[in-house]
């Protein structure tokens, strides 16, 4: 029987001495060596490295407080038609670009807004235009802005500063000046910027810490080793997070920007602290010293954490291929996050283990003594998932698909009134629009003319409301409002269908379509812009780039995972088993976020369209984190087979010391990502339902099911490489070989004494 190997370390009864520190390796793969390097400085330097981390943490802080700014909670294409035209707008109407919003006033129903509560309606009206921050408030009744059968009227309020300046005493102050014509039985309800936004809910980033907690304390059964991921994480986290918001005073990023980074850098900074612990515990267990365990765990274990944190960071870089603004925020703010996380795991965590002593390795034990005798769940899961590999990759695969199938229909869109809940004032307003003007009126499109010579606009614009009067899908036109100049005119358009409907964006292309006819006759650009046709836009682009993007992590996965495990068919199982993995969280969420089935359970007030920056957000991040497992799971495979185990045997032997990581692993994203399904932000709910469920498929189904399944039918030709291939490859020793090569070769030293605790023996 071939010496057992526990974390790299092998000897003829693991456990029954400790060996003296190895000189580093002279050969194998160079970053293996460095982090061994790296990880003793951390244990003997271990005071110095909190404290350089705890002062970066202090400094980060320190800029958020002083040197924030707001978050951008607004949407928008660089170089769409519709972003165009804003720009245009802004430098042509200066003073229209203030932040707007609706006040809708309602008879009861049967009755109409006349006598009293028409007065009343007009002086609300009046008190709120001589607000402070209010630029202007419409009165329906001078504007003809009442439904036909009297009963609701329109006002449109504008402020004075940009929607993300407002402030909600501002909002508030406009509420209490209406509020007085409530008093006489009118129902008022607001839209667009004049809705004061909920308070932020702290559940989603407090819910998923606890339950972190419990599942490494049930994992570990030591409060120490429980406690030790979750300190590093927070801090890891906490210095990402402070960063983002100081960058807020510098550049524009989006409101959803720090929350995308938190429950990312959460959920992996856990999983790889956990990962290097792991391992660090069973060495010790093994007989190794607990300095020279920390070092080689950075070594081993860390290797295969900056090759799964480097696989997520070049996923959410990849964000900046579609060349959207707010996404490449998103993305590379997510991927600093990572990069911290990486860092503080490497540096940090050893130097908390220095700290930890042989402590660490109290509480349940699994490597060496009598559990290690007895079968684990992952142990009988494993060995039937491998003598029923045939009948396993079938079922598997059948039901992966049958979760995919929703995506046949799902519909991208972006979120407004008429998905909020129906108790909400913006869904109420929504629906007495609706009802008294039509459902167009809740989102009107602008078209903008703008003259290109010197000439007045006014005869082009009325040439184009002419043409616009005669398209399908429109209720009514406008007259033309020109700018001081005269140069620029826009005509406010109401289609027949709500904003978020195919037939107003079948609208909008046709105006698209048909104003290059337009154009030479008037000498003028036509442009359509609007909250409806900047949604159309964004929902446009991110769908052409989802397809590209796919394709461009799919490739990178590939290469990186060819690399890293010298095969080929390792990086096809895994590709494969990543996109059944997005069919089926993609399936989950039309299913419930867009159908509407179960959608109570999950606290979704309104079914309605995929939002358009979701799929992409998700395949980014679902990625990172399929990649993570697959290294986890398979390297402990490798590590068996380079040792001469059969191609069966390295199978269940790296599942079976890989499952417990991966299963808390799993179960920690699980908590921390469904804490958000919590939170009231319909984008924000979406993310976190996606990425929990992806979580649950990609880990149980796919990494500790479908893919042994594969590994154990495929057999020795899993870990087949083409000779020109191995010579072409660099070599990424991701399992530390080198560093237990030199383990290996040295003599146990006799006289350290045995860390209490360990076994004289251990199981294969």
């Amino acid at each position: 029987m071939r010496p057992e190997v526990l974390g790299g370390v092998a000897g003829d009864q693991p456990g029954s001495a400790v060996f003296a520190k190895p000189p580093l390796p002279t050969q194998g793969n160079a970053m293996a060596s460095l982090l061994y390097r790296l990880g003793h400085f951390a244990v003997r330097r271990r005071r110095l490295v909190l404290l350089t981390w705890l002062l970066i943490f202090g400094a980060t802080t320190l800029g958020a407080v002083l040197l924030s700014g707001p978050t951008n909670g607004s949407f928008s294409i660089p170089g769409a038609e519709s972003h165009q035209a804003i720009t245009l707008l802004s430098e042509r109407f200066p003073d229209a670009n203030g932040a707007s919003g609706r006040v809708v006033f309602a008879a009861p129903p049967g009755q109409t807004l006349e006598g009293e509560r028409a007065q009343a309606v007009e002086t609300a009206v009046h008190r709120a235009s001589t607000l402070p921050g209010v630029r202007e408030v419409s009165d329906p009744f001078t504007d003809k802005a009442v439904s036909p059968d009297g009963r609701i009227a329109l006002s449109q309020i504008t402020f004075d500063t940009s929607s993300d300046e407002l402030t909600d005493t501002t909002r508030a102050a406009v509420r209490d000046a209406i509020a007085p014509a409530e008093r006489l039985g009118v129902e008022v309800e607001y839209g667009g910027d004049a809705v004061i936004p909920p308070a932020e809910s702290s559940l989603g980033e407090i819910i998923g810490l606890p339950i972190a907690a419990v599942v490494l304390l049930l994992t570990f059964g030591s409060l120490v080793a429980a406690g030790l991921p979750l300190l590093t994480a927070v801090i890891g986290v906490g210095i990402g997070l402070t960063g983002i918001i100081t960058m807020t005073g510098f550049i524009d990023l989006d409101s959803s920007v720090p929350t995308v980074a938190l429950m990312l850098g959460l959920a992996v900074g856990i999983d790889y602290a956990v990962f290097i612990v792991s391992r660090h515990r069973s060495q010790l267990r093994a007989g190794l010293a607990p300095e020279e365990s920390a070092a080689r765990a950075v070594g081993t274990a860390g290797s295969a954490v900056v090759f799964a944190g480097a696989t997520v960071i070049i996923a959410l870089a990849g964000l900046s291929v579609v060349r959207v603004p707010f996404l490449t925020a998103m993305g590379l703010a997510a991927a600093a996050t990572i990069a911290v996380a990486v860092l503080v795991a490497i540096t940090l965590v050893p130097a908390l283990l220095g700290f930890a002593g042989a402590r660490i390795a109290k509480g349940k034990n699994f490597d060496t003594g009598p559990r290690a005798a007895t079968p684990t769940q992952g142990s009988r899961w494993v060995d039937f998932v491998t003598r029923r590999r045939v009948p396993v990759v079938v079922v598997t695969t059948i039901v992966l698909l049958a979760c995919a199938a929703p995506v046949l229909s799902m519909r991208l869109g972006m979120p407004d009134d008429s998905s909020a809940a129906p108790q909400e004032t913006n869904r109420k307003a929504y629906d007495l629009v609706s009802a008294g003007f039509g459902p167009g009126s809740n989102g009107p499109l602008e078209v903008v003319v703008n003259r290109h010579g010197t000439g007045g606009v006014r005869s082009a614009a009325s040439a184009v409301a002419q043409h616009l009067q005669n398209l399908d899908h429109v209720a009514s036109v406008s007259a033309p409002v020109l700018n001081e100049a005269g140069d620029t005119a826009v005509i406010s358009v109401v289609p027949t269908s709500g904003p978020s409907t195919s037939t107003t964006k079948s609208l909008v292309n046709d105006v698209r379509r048909q104003a290059p006819a337009w154009e030479p006759g008037l000498d003028a650009d036509v442009l359509v812009t609007g909250q409806t046709a900047v949604n159309i836009d964004v929902a446009d682009t991110l769908g052409r780039a989802l397809i590209p993007f796919l394709a461009i992590i799919v490739g990178l996965a590939l290469i990186l995972l060819t690399i890293a495990f010298r095969s080929i068919l390792v990086p096809l199982t895994a590709v494969g088993g990543f996109l059944l993995t997005i069919g089926a969280a993609f399936g989950g969420l039309v299913t419930i976020f867009q159908k509407g089935v179960g959608s109570d359970l999950f606290g979704v007030a309104q079914p309605s369209a995929v939002i358009s920056l979701l799929p992409i957000i998700a395949i980014g991040i679902l990625f990172g984190l399929a990649m993570d497992y697959q290294v986890f799971l398979v390297s402990r495979m490798r590590e068996e087979r380079s040792h001469g185990a059969s191609a069966i045997a390295a199978v269940t032997t790296g599942f079976r010391y890989g499952a417990r990581v991966v299963t808390a692993a799993a179960l920690i994203m699980v908590s921390v990502f469904s804490g958000f399904i919590l939170e009231h932000d319909a984008i924000i709910k979406s993310v976190g339902f996606t990425l929990a469920f992806g979580i649950l498929v990609d880990a149980f189904l796919v990494r500790m099911t479908l893919v042994p399944a594969l590994m154990a039918l495929l057999g020795d030709r899993m870990w087949w490489l083409p000779r020109w291939l191995d010579r072409l490859l660099p070599h990424v020793d991701i399992e530390g070989e080198a560093l237990g090569a030199a383990t290996s070769q040295q003599v146990p030293h006799e006289d350290t004494p045995q860390l209490a605790g360990t076994s004289d023996s251990a199981s294969s």
